[in-house]
């Protein structure tokens, strides 16, 4: 026994333990991606079934081995459409990483550059926001990013208008049409507003948040689109990026927030005002 271990352990790679590595990644990924969600109990689920299956191969148990082989691979496409949102989160994830956001300006002084994710100054929907908390007036704002959002634009009505104060306020006014719906907001431009955003599905939100907050999570786990959402009951100021619930502290601090997310340094919004 101990010499076949030694056996198998000389026989080990570099290579298998890069892809021992990529593996783990690609599961804690996965599992990132799925916590707090219903699908994360069908995930723990397949990777059982898996693990269980490369058992019984290993133990030469063949008649199991093979009705888990062709569970597993009739399965396959079944997981494709049970687990759709989450691969799109997933290739979405990959698509726009953390790292390349965060290490953007230094990546640029080794001569490499990319598409830029500003879409205009945000700096006007500070004091619109503060005013729509202060008289508790509910608000879904979606700020656009490289997704133009074209598949959400079309379920509202198209506005093309310059950011207004008044316009927002008017717009998200509890006798409005158009305030139940989401605004979409991109090129300092209002695109469109009332439109019907994806809800988030969640089971692990704090406070038991509403529809409003869980389609500004919902939009923000689909894309990269910034959601920022104000609570009719409350009046909070709360920012959804990247899969993430955040509750601001005042409207200023959310501008901060916005501001860094979209690489806007304070230079650039001085010189726009």
């Amino acid at each position: 026994m101990i010499p076949l271990l030694i056996q198998l352990f000389i026989e080990i790679r570099v290579v298998d333990l890069i892809d021992i590595f990529l593996v783990a990644s690609l599961l804690y990924t996965l599992y990132y991606l799925l916590r707090g969600t219903a699908a994360i109990n069908i995930f723990l689920g397949i990777v059982s079934i898996f693990l269980i299956w490369k058992l019984v191969s290993l133990l030469q148990m063949e008649l199991l081995s093979e009705i888990l082989g062709a569970f597993v691979s009739v399965g396959f496409i079944a997981l494709i459409i049970i687990f759709q949102p989450e691969i799109r989160q997933f290739l979405l994830a990959l698509g726009t990483p953390n790292f390349i956001r965060k290490h953007k300006n230094k990546l640029r002084l080794l001569g490499i550059r990319f598409l830029e994710t500003s879409e205009g100054d945000y700096s006007l929907l500070e004091s619109t926001c503060q005013s729509l908390s202060e008289k508790k007036t509910g608000a879904l704002i979606i700020l656009r990013k490289q997704n133009k959002l074209f598949e959400f634009v079309n379920t509202g009505v198209k506005m093309d208008a310059v950011i207004s104060k008044n316009l927002i306020e008017n717009i998200f006014f509890k006798n409005s049409p158009l305030h139940d719906g989401a605004m979409i907001i991109g090129n300092s431009r209002i695109i469109a507003a009332g439109c019907i955003l994806p809800v988030s599905q969640k089971l692990d939100l704090p406070g038991r948040p509403g529809l409003r907050h869980r389609a500004g999570l919902g939009i923000s786990e689909q894309s990269d689109a910034v959601a920022i959402i104000i609570s009719e009951e409350s009046g909070g100021i709360s920012l959804a990026i990247h899969g993430e619930l955040m509750h601001m502290a005042n409207a200023a601090m959310m501008l901060q927030a916005i501001n860094a997310e979209f690489g806007i340094t304070e230079t650039e919004t001085t010189s726009a005002e």
